[in-house]
């Protein structure tokens, strides 16, 4: 799919980070972290996406950061939980 094409699925993308973000909080509520990390890289990696279609720069780097410490909080729970 394309920029355009994914344009038009902006409101659709949203919705799906709200649910992917209060999934997220419900993990972390109920200590589940590995969980709340797998919901929430998708979650900034939406919002990464909406950012550099609507030229966001703080929401896009914001994100870009929480999407690294999520791969590495990821890569590290299976690394030492293998």
């Amino acid at each position: 799919m394309t920029r355009m094409t994914l344009g038009a699925h902006e409101q659709l993308l949203k919705w799906l980070a709200f649910a992917l973000g209060l999934g997220s909080t419900v993990c972390i509520v109920q200590g589940w972290q590995l969980s709340a990390m797998v919901l929430g890289l998708p979650f900034c990696l939406i919002w990464i996406y909406c950012g550099w279609l609507r030229t966001e720069p703080q929401l896009k780097y914001i994100n870009v950061v929480f999407a690294a410490l999520y791969v590495y909080g990821i890569a590290r729970h299976l690394i030492l939980d293998s």
